[in-house]
């Protein structure tokens, strides 16, 4: 037996306006922050395999940033820095041209 929400009609204007369009919202509100969170977990991979130690602090940060550029771009700093102390400085070393 199907349930009622499966084969309802959405015949109404309301309905079929609204019908469905908080699923959207909330998937693409979760695959943003599945990403962040894989993001994240890459920063403090890399950094653990690397052996560079992590505060407690540091990692609430890391973990608890949505933005994905801000942590690609900590993934990207982490294959290369001595310390966290460098990976969360907002200066860019100047790279020699050519």
């Amino acid at each position: 037996m199907e349930s009622a929400s499966a084969t309802w009609p959405v015949y109404s204007p309301f309905a079929r306006k609204h019908f469905g369009a908080g699923k959207t919202e909330g998937l693409a509100e979760g695959l943003a922050e599945g990403l962040a969170k894989g993001e994240a977990r890459a920063v403090l991979t890399i950094l653990e395999v690397r052996g560079i130690p992590v505060s407690d602090a540091e990692r609430a940060r890391i973990t608890a940033c949505s933005d994905l550029k801000q942590l690609d771009e900590w993934a990207r700093r982490a294959v290369t820095v001595t310390s966290t102390g460098d990976l969360f400085t907002d200066e860019q070393e100047e790279r020699p041209a050519g």
